[in-house]
């Protein structure tokens, strides 16, 4: 693919330095969060800033190399590695400046969610971003991103100022409301397919103590806690967020638990609560006040990194009493292996007010991004756990919208892609035949440039 010499020139250009097969840290450099992706790179080139990534992208198009980017490696899919090309690995870029009076921060593409929550909350500050720290800033903001302050603030991508962005012929851009807003437009949602952002600038907003945790009830209630958690999500205030999920009990029996996080004022989150305590007596009550910090942390253990992992999501309206019957029956059958869960998450208030053309993210409508997670550390059962989380999406696709958040898409094809980007998805194709017109960015949940999918 290349010569030695020309190997040898890159490595001089590339600051963070290069990995092969047969280094000592090859095999840790490629791993990523998820076990079940083993993928080996050709090279990886570890930068550590825009000038590292521009020379990779060089690099790549000079010798015809396969290209994928990392940022957090927190990808279901696997997006964040490829087999034998290029990976440009962007975890080392860390940095972050959080301008209180201005209440924003900027941060590079390799941070990870615990990593900029830790900055911004010096100051009081925050934006929305996940559930988990372990999540990268970088592949979590272009998706979408869903979390904890959406209903309050919007999603991840609405509270993005701007980017720097190196694209397929290695130029750098910037991308705001202001300056190559197709561009802005398009990142707000639609992935890595049209270039490699380095930086991300964020619209903070004040978050201080907020009263979070989870109650978790008993099986003999699961089928009425669905249908309740439907009830009492759609009376949620901007400011309360909830997460249901059909989980493992502490006892190795599964159970129901309704996580939430309200941001308000904390006296009036005591009052929207005390439905949670009357529905049904809890088996475990861990709602109280906490820092933002320890709510953002709290379920990490449901996301250990160097688990296998393996889920499927659609996203659905409602829960009505059939789709509670298969919540109730998929929770039953559930592995009870360490991460395995079947979540509805809510997305609804700001997020869900947003125009659905405003950006690529366009699922703008009140709904539960509702999947069947399996977390397990044994690889003999990885069969099971897989077949348990498609029979169990398989079950609830009747109650389910054609639509699907693309940062939680497997290897699942062109279909659920452009089911992820619904009335946006021409709009995205053109864009991406105005950016990458050769497809240089394809190691994602692709959009084909608008002659490649012309020709198909």
């Amino acid at each position: 693919m290349f010569s030695d010499s020309a190997l040898q020139q890159f490595k001089k250009n590339i600051r963070g330095g290069v990995v092969q097969p047969g280094d000592a840290v090859y095999d840790p450099t490629r791993k990523v969060w998820n076990r079940m992706i083993d993928k080996r790179p050709a090279l990886i080139a570890r930068c550590l800033g825009t000038a590292d990534v521009i020379r990779c992208v060089e690099f790549a198009r000079e010798h015809r190399l396969v290209v994928a980017v990392r940022g957090g490696g927190h990808n279901i899919a696997g997006k964040c590695l490829c087999d034998d090309g290029l990976l440009i690995d962007l975890s080392s870029m860390k940095g972050i400046h959080v301008d209180p009076m201005q209440r924003k921060a900027r941060a590079q593409a390799g941070l990870k969610l615990g990593e900029f929550d830790r900055e911004t909350q010096v100051f009081g500050l925050s934006t929305t971003m996940g559930v988990a720290t372990d999540t990268g800033v970088a592949g979590i903001t272009l998706g979408g991103g869903y979390g904890w302050l959406d209903g309050k603030f919007g999603l991840a991508c609405d509270n993005l100022v701007s980017a720097e962005v190196v694209t397929a012929e290695g130029k750098v851009l910037t991308a705001s409301a202001d300056e190559n807003p197709d561009l802005f437009w398009g990142l707000r949602g639609g992935g890595g397919n049209f270039g490699i952002v380095t930086s991300f600038e964020f619209q903070l907003h004040p978050v201080g103590p907020v009263l979070g945790g989870a109650f978790f009830y008993s099986m003999d209630v699961a089928n009425a806690a669905f249908r309740f958690f439907d009830e009492f999500s759609r009376k949620c205030p901007d400011e309360l967020s909830t997460f249901l999920a059909g989980a493992p009990a502490t006892d190795g029996t599964p159970c129901v638990g309704i996580a939430l996080c309200y941001c308000g004022k904390l006296e009036k989150g005591e009052e929207l609560l005390k439905p949670l305590r009357k529905f049904a007596t809890p088996i475990a009550d861990m709602v109280t006040r906490r820092t933002y910090l320890e709510m953002q942390s709290l379920f990490d253990d449901a996301f250990t990194p160097g688990r296998f992992y393996y889920w499927k999501s659609s996203l659905l309206r409602e829960i009505n009493q059939s789709a509670a019957e298969v919540l109730t029956e998929c929770t039953r059958k559930m592995p009870m292996t360490p991460g395995s869960f079947f979540y509805l998450q809510q997305l609804h208030g700001v997020a869900g007010r947003v125009k659905p053309a405003a950006t690529a993210f366009p699922h703008r409508y009140d709904h539960y991004n509702c999947g069947a997670m399996v977390g397990w550390d044994n690889s003999s059962d990885t069969e099971r756990n897989i077949r348990w989380s498609r029979e169990s999406w398989a079950a609830m696709q009747p109650f389910c919208q054609h639509d699907a958040y693309v940062n939680d898409l497997g290897e699942e094809g062109e279909l659920r892609v452009r089911e992820a980007y619904g009335q946006n998805y021409e709009r995205l194709v053109a864009l991406k035949q105005k950016h990458d017109p050769t497809n240089f960015f394809r190691i994602n949940q692709n959009i084909e440039p608008a002659k490649a999918a012309q020709m198909n």
